[in-house]
């Protein structure tokens, strides 16, 4: 079985295509293949509430090679999900509509809240340790999702317009941040020993800067540490000198900030790292579905 993942973005537009495995009655899956194209979305989603025209036909052109892909690997099953950009944009209907007539992609909008179940949907709690307790952080370019597990059961969760993009582009609120604030101390007070899981790309680019070992935590101190020394060049030196591509370098250092404000706010001294995202949950959810038929 071979299953695929369409995750659109406010920053970038992914596809993972996945090989499905079953042992001993136990179903996961292997990368095969994933591509991601930095469409930058929420550029117009955040200032003009609606994505340009020139977006539109890039984003329809990149669903049709999506899905010319699928067929050539011969995917069984598929979900397509678009995020915060699409969410605002006053045009999200009739583009998707327009996916659908033209590529051949059924893609659905989703909330906030979904985007945040479809992220912890991937267990990576499982292979840390479940009986802790966990916040899951996923940074986006548009929104920011929190979801707090003690003992693997779901405590809180919610999504903040709070995104890497919209703090680029000025479209960030101070009501927002003092939400996510209110959030996290009203939720956390009680928590005792309290560790991060921090998913999307910037964090995984974080991770890999940080040079950890593969499997341990992320520090604050340590997070702190980067974002300085990350702040002290400039855009172009960061993808010149330091070697990040275009589409990331600018965007890396909210994303900083939004975490660092989250683990502090949170009480929280460590975050670990998984390399996952949005669209290994969305593989996650079709094994489910698949597995109830």
């Amino acid at each position: 079985m071979r299953y695929a993942a369409i995750d659109i973005g406010s920053n970038a537009v992914r596809l993972l295509i996945a090989d499905i495995k079953e042992n001993d009655g136990t179903v996961s899956f292997k990368k095969n293949t994933l591509l991601r194209v930095p469409l930058r979305l929420g550029d117009d989603a955040f200032l003009d509430q609606q994505i340009s025209e020139k977006k539109c036909v890039d984003l329809v052109k990149t669903m049709q090679a999506f899905k010319n892909l699928m067929d050539v690997y011969k995917v069984n099953d598929y979900r397509a999900c678009a995020t915060s950009a699409m969410r605002e944009a006053r045009n999200g209907a009739d583009l998707v509509k327009a996916i659908k007539e033209e590529a051949n992609v059924d893609l659905e909008i989703v909330h906030g809240e979904v985007e945040a179940n479809i992220i912890y949907s991937s267990h990576i709690e499982q292979d840390i340790d479940k009986t802790k307790n966990y916040l899951y952080i996923d940074v986006g370019g548009g929104s920011t999702e929190l979801s707090l597990f003690s003992n693997g059961e779901l405590l809180a969760s919610q999504s903040f317009n709070l995104g890497t993009i919209r703090i680029l582009d000025n479209q960030d609120k101070d009501d927002t941040w003092e939400a996510m604030k209110d959030f996290l101390r009203l939720h956390t007070k009680n928590v005792k020993n309290l560790s991060g899981i921090g998913t999307g790309g910037n964090i995984n680019k974080l991770y890999k800067l940080s040079g950890e070992k593969e499997g341990s935590p992320l520090s604050f101190a340590k997070l702190n540490n980067l974002y300085n020394y990350l702040n002290s060049f400039s855009m172009k030196e960061r993808i010149n000198v330091l070697g990040l591509n275009q589409d990331r370098a600018d965007v890396i250092i909210p994303a900083c900030e939004i975490y660092l404000s989250v683990l502090k706010w949170g009480s929280i001294k460590n975050i670990y790292v998984p390399s996952v995202g949005m669209v290994d949950g969305i593989i996650q959810t079709l094994i489910e579905k698949n597995l109830s038929v």
